[in-house]
């Protein structure tokens, strides 16, 4: 049974179906939430263990064809291996059940990763890759005790020069170690060549498999692209390969179309039901790198899900994104001199314009002063935060400001208030971020690849389930702060209101309160400082 009926009185049901990527969860979609997660629990029990490790879930609350009432549930991916349960709605395309080409091509894949391997570890290989680490060792070993030892000889000879010692032995004996430390260099040259000559054939070889690899995959991908078809309320269909190609002139990313709510609203589609509202929702763990509070509501994903729902919703009435077209806010300006303006930023103003042109600090200042064509905006802040942003002048300053913050001489401060309590009252926070490439702007922890980011904190108070705490950032990284207090690596408690790592509320509690640098014209240390309007003490 997919169509579960739900009790309801008619105020709960919405008369604009909610926009997927910009919605508070309604009474309907929180009651079937509730549902789905004692379903889960109940029949579920010994895939908990996976589940409890982090899986996205989606509702949708529907119309039948019989008028009435009712949700549909669904999972994101797999759960123990397969795409589709009873009281689910099935996958797009079920490329698990009796697809011959899909199991061929992933036979093949098999076979090569399974040569890959094989290859990686024989024995031949690890010798010479063990061979060719141990000479670069003693290469460097060597060269760096012989330098050292012509450092110590050169300061002898400089020594009895001074004395008046100076003789042609000395220069005999300088250009004597100069050669020879050539002769060692050579010598190590000679036996990497000779190591890495043999190894060639063996990297040749790993490097066509894994481009065969590819090639397979990237076959394989394009076929469950091709052959993943979704309907739109407009009564048409298409495939994820031609949407992606007309949405932004790229290939979907893996995993398109296996989220929530793609399956959703297919299933809707279908089966001739009437969208009412949808929400998707997080159960379990937070993954390592990105940031899910268990049973929080959030948007669908933007790289994967926003392509393949503005298609689907054609036909369909549904509710605008308020941050698509955001009011026009008045912009304060804090501190003046004849080099730069600093503002305060209201919260939900851009910063910069963007594709839609809508207002941001930029493009207010350049509006109310026409005749300046070089103004320039010195950072940035979230759309969400407010507070004190430097405005500069003229190009040449904003160069000079620019040199200032690469050198992390400019020290903010930020006022935020936590969507909860923590134990620490002060400390510091080093978790290296990285873009969310599959679901930006979101970013993620990534202590391999990503950028050191440091962050500084003190709390000031906190009542009734709520901290009040000054952020003091060493680095500038994009959400830094908001990563920073959301993931389990650092406070584990979101900024009130931050809607990508959090939950929603009024506004997002975080404010750029004070800033402080030592003035590259003027020679003096400026500091600036506007309090944060939602609190006082």
């Amino acid at each position: 049974m997919r169509f579960h009926p739900l009790k309801y009185s008619p105020e709960q049901l919405r008369t604009v179906f909610n926009n997927p990527f910009y919605y508070q969860p309604d009474s309907l979609c929180i009651k079937a939430q509730k549902l789905v997660v004692a379903y889960v629990e109940h029949f579920f029990k010994d895939f908990l263990p996976e589940i409890s490790s982090g899986k996205m879930f989606g509702v949708l609350i529907v119309e039948n064809q019989q008028k009435k009432i009712g949700f549909l549930a669904a999972f994101s991916g797999q759960i123990s291996g397969k795409d589709n349960y009873d009281f689910f709605v099935p996958p797009v395309y079920d490329y698990l059940k009796n697809d011959l080409w899909y199991m061929f091509g992933q036979m093949n894949i098999s076979e090569v990763n399974l040569s890959i391997t094989q290859l990686e570890k024989s024995s031949k290989y690890l010798k010479f890759k063990e061979l060719l680490s141990q000479t670069q060792k003693q290469q460097s070993q060597e060269i760096e005790s012989y330098r050292l030892f012509m450092k110590q000889e050169k300061q002898k000879r400089d020594s009895l020069k001074i004395d008046g010692k100076n003789s042609p032995e000395l220069e005999k004996e300088s250009q004597f170690q100069n050669a020879e430390f050539k002769r060692l260099k050579r010598k190590f040259e000679v036996q990497l060549s000779e190591i890495r000559e043999k190894l060639v054939p063996l990297e040749n070889e790993l490097s066509e498999l894994k481009a065969t690899r590819k090639n397979l995959s990237d076959n394989l991908q394009n076929y469950l692209f091709y052959n993943f078809r979704v309907n739109s309320f407009a009564e048409s269909s298409r495939n994820l390969l031609d949407i992606f190609s007309d949405y932004n002139g790229t290939v979907p990313p893996s995993g398109a179309g296996e989220c929530c709510a793609p399956r959703l609203l297919q299933y809707a589609c279908l089966q001739g039901y009437k969208p009412i509202s949808i929400a998707e929702f997080w159960y379990g763990k937070s993954p390592k790198g990105e940031i899910r509070q268990h049973l929080n509501f959030y948007p669908a994903c933007n790289s994967k899900c926003r392509p393949i729902l503005e298609f689907m919703l054609n036909g369909l009435t549904y509710a605008k994104n308020p941050l698509d077209d955001l009011p026009k806010k008045s912009l304060e300006i804090v501190y003046e001199d004849e080099f730069m303006w600093i503002v305060n930023k209201p919260e939900n103003m851009l910063s910069c314009p963007d594709k839609k042109n809508q207002p941001s600090v930029l493009s207010v200042m350049r509006e109310k002063y026409p005749d300046n064509k070089e103004i320039m905006l010195c950072h940035r802040l979230d759309l969400a935060t407010s507070g004190l942003l430097i405005v500069s002048k003229s190009l040449s300053f904003y160069r000079e400001i620019q040199q200032l913050f690469e050198k992390r001489e400019i020290k903010k401060t930020y006022f935020a208030v936590l969507d909860g309590y923590i134990n620490q009252t002060s400390g510091r926070i080093a978790l290296p971020l990285i873009p969310d490439l599959n679901d930006r702007p979101r970013q993620k922890v990534d202590f391999l690849n990503g950028k050191p980011a440091i962050t500084d904190y003190q709390v000031v108070d906190s009542a009734e389930r709520k901290t009040y705490i000054y952020f003091f950032p060493l680095t500038g990284r994009t959400h830094q702060l908001r990563v920073h207090s959301a993931h389990y690596l650092g406070l584990q408690v979101p900024i009130l209101g931050d809607e990508l790592y959090g939950r929603k509320a009024s506004r997002m509690y975080l404010h750029a309160e004070k800033i402080e640098f030592m003035h590259p014209r003027l020679k003096k240390i400026i500091t600036v400082e506007k309090k944060a309007d939602f609190y006082s003490n």
